[in-house]
């Protein structure tokens, strides 16, 4: 059987891809962004609820064999240090709460490894009365993708059960992933970065080097392009920025997938997501729990 799921936090849908790839039928997915819900209802057939979690009370749904989050990871990431704001949030509560009332079969939760150093919010998600747990951190989006991009893998299971490890298999290289010859203006605010006017330099990447790798895709890619930078010998200024398709590859996001939304808000919506092979990992191994 394919066991049923309802995604919360949905974002764009590459986790909620990733899962219905290895055997999980998406019954629904939660998610407050306007943006996001469009990209979901133009590449998923599934409901999409457009609202905040906060308002949605839990036996008004339909129950579902899992349950997953993938709520916000900012207030929990290391980048948070440098602003003030790694203070955690309440929004994993409102999971809880589904959780405690629904009794779902399974539940699973994605985010950054910095959630460890929050004990309030890792003995909510890990010390649920019945359910057996599985943690995985951190996993690499090295295992399958040409990006670095470590996450921690919470999943509880009613019965005890042993999920296996992502397994090693060789990963697709950095010049697979890059398009050629992209129309790609310079900025001059990144050729500023470039030049050391910033506090810190970009990361550079080189399609060239077989051990070169993208650094972790991020939201803020939509406000700077000049963070990560990609060598093109075909550009005239022989760096530039990565396109938005050679951005959602490195997630592993199929060309096939319409995203909403401006330029921006694609950015923005890759950088938020759940790398697609992560997904497609866990929902084998839900699918062979269930059967």
């Amino acid at each position: 059987m394919r066991p049923t799921a309802k995604s919360y936090f949905s974002g764009a849908g590459l986790f909620d891809m990733g899962l219905m790839a290895g055997g999980v039928d998406i019954q629904q997915s939660l998610e407050i962004d306007h943006v996001c819900c469009d990209t979901l209802r133009k590449n998923f057939t599934h409901t999409v609820l457009e609202c905040d979690i906060r308002d949605k009370t839990v036996l008004s749904q339909d129950p579902a064999d899992i349950m997953v989050a993938t709520y916000p990871c900012t207030r929990y990431s290391a980048a948070a240090d440098i602003h003030g704001t790694r203070t955690g949030d309440e929004l994993y509560l409102h999971f809880f709460r589904h959780i405690a009332i629904e009794r779902p079969e399974m539940y699973i939760v994605e985010n950054v490894p910095g959630m460890r150093k929050f004990p309030v919010v890792m003995e909510a998600m890990t010390k649920l009365p019945d359910y057996y747990l599985n943690v995985f951190c951190p996993v690499d989006a090295l295992t399958w993708l040409p990006q670095r991009r470590k996450r921690l893998i919470l999943i509880g299971t009613k019965r005890r059960f042993v999920i296996d490890p992502p397994k090693s298999k060789k990963r697709i290289s950095l010049s697979e992933v890059i398009e050629p010859n992209p129309q790609m203006p310079i900025p001059d605010y990144i050729k500023s970065r470039l030049n050391g006017n910033y506090r810190d330099k970009p990361i550079i990447s080189d399609p060239s080097d077989p051990y070169s790798v993208a650094p972790t895709c991020v939201a803020h890619y939509a406000k700077d392009r000049g963070t990560r930078l990609v060598i093109d010998r075909s550009h005239p200024d022989g760096i530039r920025p990565y396109t938005t398709r050679e951005y959602a590859r490195l997630q592993g996001v199929p060309d096939s997938f319409s995203f909403a939304g401006s330029e921006s808000d694609i950015y923005r919506q890759i950088g938020n997501g759940v790398a697609v092979p992560l997904g497609e990992w866990i929902g084998k191994e839900a699918y062979r729990y269930f059967n």
